[in-house]
């Protein structure tokens, strides 16, 4: 026993002693890894965004620790290794948007990234949980966020008037997008997920689904979306018309999705891409524009990264689809399988009206329909508003190709009518005169 004491207590001595060695070189290594510090680069600034001291004072509080040339490190920030996850986070925040230089930017450009950090804000995405459990003074409170969208001001201006766009022919050869989706040419006979008119930068957009991603939103299988689903957001820039309604006119550019969880797992599951202008050129150099699209939908995890809510019953799902939007009358066909033409907002009815083709083949015309729905805010997006209600529908039906149509209108209670001959004629003339939103088309 006294043998076994003995060893005991000489283990228990040679332990202790290697701990207190292993202590101080952990001390020393430690130390030593202070001084492998690369510098976070502080840049004089450039040019500060333009906004009131009220908003600005929000950006500094909040974003400037990241998103600007400040140094703004808490002392425990400056501790090896965590100095270096730091540095790393800075530097990322930087590029995507850096306060400090933004005001060198197009006044567009500028709105575009503050309404994109108010939108981060809203969704609870930025400031980072990480960044902010550390730094508490840095959340943004609901009065900072309502400061910022006060000074914002969506639809704050009348779109200028424009000429009728002209036609668009896409390219006989369209490149792919630098992250390497290729363009589909055939979204222009996919149908109607949603609208979108956008108050933050005076556009509208039609999201257009291909066979799957419609079958999937009518089922409310977007949790996740199915494979080979696709999406297409074709936006136009917004002019007032004679009549003084808002309607498309110059088109911008369009936006593709395409879901595939193995093939493009290292960007959430999507293939991304953007065509601008009506040469349909890819934006971005490289595989690095992602990025871009990646960030900018990363708030939407929870929606398999997707901001559209198609219209679509809800399937216990309302903050996927827009059941609203989609609880209409019976009408003289299904919008949603039929042809969108053009879409127009009134601001003075708060509206927004969407007219749609249906080619009878079996007499040799088309049917044309325009539905309106009272426009309501897009809870994705702040800026952008979506259909909401269902307002009112307006049918023009043809017995054949020579036959003067026949007008009826079907009200929000579904009841038909058929206005007097006068009243019938104007409206027949108006929207037959509709100028259709310009084709993609070879």
């Amino acid at each position: 026993m006294q043998l076994y004491g003995r060893r005991r207590d000489r283990l228990s001595k040679s332990i202790k002693r290697n701990s207190g060695i292993l202590f101080v070189c952990g001390l020393l290594l430690f130390a030593l890894l202070q001084f492998f510090r690369p510098s976070i680069p502080a840049p004089p600034e450039n040019v500060e965004v333009h906004a009131p001291e009220s908003a600005t004072k929000v950006l500094r509080t909040s974003c400037y620790s990241c998103h600007s040339n400040e140094r703004r490190l808490s002392w425990f920030d400056e501790i090896v290794p965590a100095y270096w996850l730091v540095r790393r986070d800075v530097l990322d925040a930087r590029r995507h948007l850096n306060f400090s230089t933004l005001g060198g930017k197009p006044v567009a450009a500028q709105r575009a990234a503050l309404f994109e950090a108010v939108n981060m804000a809203q969704l609870d995405a930025m400031p980072l949980k990480s960044f902010t459990a550390l730094h508490p003074e840095a959340k943004i409170q609901q009065s900072d966020l309502a400061n910022l969208k006060a000074f914002l001001a969506p639809w704050g201006t009348i779109p200028p008037s424009q000429p009728d766009p002209p036609e668009i022919h896409t390219p006989s050869v369209t490149e792919s997008a630098p992250g390497g989706l290729a363009f589909d040419d055939g979204f222009v006979g996919w149908h109607l997920l949603s609208v979108t008119d956008r108050g933050d930068n005076n556009t509208f957009r039609f999201i257009l689904g291909n066979d799957i991603a419609t079958k999937a939103a009518r089922e409310g299988r977007v949790y996740p979306w199915p494979n080979g689903a696709r999406f297409a957001k074709i936006a136009w820039q917004q002019r007032t018309l004679s009549t003084g309604l808002i309607g498309p006119g110059e088109f911008i550019q369009v936006e593709m999705m395409a879901k595939g969880a193995e093939e493009y797992r290292s960007s959430d599951g999507w293939g991304w891409g953007r065509w601008k202008g009506p040469n349909l050129k890819p934006y971005g150099t490289d595989a690095s524009v992602v990025g871009e699209c990646t960030g900018c939908h990363a708030p939407m995890k929870q929606n398999d990264f997707v901001y559209t809510m198609p219209i679509s019953a809800d399937h216990g799902k309302p903050d996927a689809l827009n059941a609203t939007a989609a609880s209409l009358p019976k009408l003289p066909f299904d919008p949603f399988e039929a042809t969108p033409i053009t879409m127009f907002v009134d601001r003075n009815r708060g509206t927004i009206s969407v007219l749609f083709r249906n080619d009878t083949a079996i007499r040799g015309s088309s049917d044309l329909l325009m539905v309106t729905w009272h426009e309501e805010a897009d809870s994705h997006w702040f800026g952008a508003r979506i259909p909401g209600s269902f307002l009112e529908a307006e049918s023009l039906q043809r017995l054949s190709a020579t036959e003067t149509p026949e007008y009826t209108r079907i009200d929000q209670d579904g009841q038909i009518s058929h206005p007097s001959t006068a009243e019938a004629k104007e409206h027949v003339m108006m929207l037959e005169k509709l100028q259709p939103l310009p084709a993609l088309s070879h």
